[in-house]
């Protein structure tokens, strides 16, 4: 096992934490787990969630700005919006809106 492999499997337990219409950011997850540099590795970590045994909510993980920056890495056009929706975020222009009240820190959550 690669030492990336292993920091993905933490970055996965964090990420299936993030509740139903919360979002986080790669820096928060990275920050987190003492990796504070770490961010775009958190993006390749979502970016390969979808070959998990479990199911990883990668949806839920966007930019600090609250932008969809991973949407590309979903099957479809809109599909990381549409699951976003259908939590009840408000995405417009692929940028989540109210970011400030939906947004889950783990830092905080997960003392």
């Amino acid at each position: 096992m690669k030492k990336s492999d292993n920091f993905f499997e933490k970055v996965y337990v964090v990420a299936r934490k993030i509740p139903v219409g919360r979002v986080t950011s790669y820096g928060a997850i990275a920050t987190y787990l003492g990796a504070a540099r770490s961010a775009r590795m958190v993006g390749w970590a979502m970016n390969n969630s979808h070959n998990q045994e479990e199911d990883v909510p990668a949806h839920r993980v966007v930019n600090k700005k609250g932008l969809l920056t991973g949407k590309h890495h979903f099957d479809g056009t809109n599909l990381m919006q549409q699951l976003l929706e259908n939590e009840g975020i408000v995405v417009i222009d692929n940028q989540i809106q109210n970011l400030e009240s939906i947004f889950w820190n783990p830092a905080e959550e997960l003392k």
